[in-house]
């Protein structure tokens, strides 16, 4: 099953000094932080602030390819955590063929933004975070939740 998310912000983990998008579900319920790339965070950045490069990035270039291609990026979906790992992939439809193509959460969400696609993160991933953060102590868990939950779009370095 999957769960629909959305690009809320990004800001900078206070700890690792590291950029950090945060989904979140339509209801607010569940919150998923992905620590990415300062690369890829300035991707993320550029979009979110409609920066226009003078000539195309990565993900534009991405973008533009798909679209020369007559490719749709239908939907991006967060399908697994291995060790540490997320994996995701690029769902696309070409005249009616779906393909999933391997990426990294990172360019997929940057990717995600510029063809104004729909991220889905399996529910699958988000019951290995819950049963990840359990071990860690019940106290721990329920702070970074409480953190969070308690983001306001106003304390993120970029709003959605």
């Amino acid at each position: 099953m999957l769960i629909e998310m959305h690009i809320k912000g990004l800001m900078i983990d206070p700890v690792t000094n590291m950029p950090i998008v945060i989904l979140r579900d339509e209801s607010g319920e569940r919150t998923l932080p992905i620590w990415v790339g300062p690369v890829e965070a300035n991707a993320i950045a550029m979009q979110v602030e409609n920066i226009e490069p003078p000539r195309p990035m990565t993900h534009d270039l991405v973008r533009n390819l798909l679209f020369d291609l007559g490719a749709t990026l239908t939907r991006v979906i967060i399908a697994d955590l291995r060790d540490g790992t997320y994996y995701a992939y690029l769902q696309l439809d070409r005249d009616g063929d779906v393909l999933h193509i391997d990426a990294r959460p990172s360019d997929a969400l940057a990717l995600a933004l510029r063809t104004r696609a729909p991220v889905f993160v399996s529910t699958t991933v988000m019951d290995r975070i819950e049963a990840a953060d359990e071990p860690a102590g019940e106290a721990d868990n329920e702070r970074l939740q409480r953190w969070l939950e308690s983001l306001d779009p106003d304390d993120l370095g970029y709003k959605m």
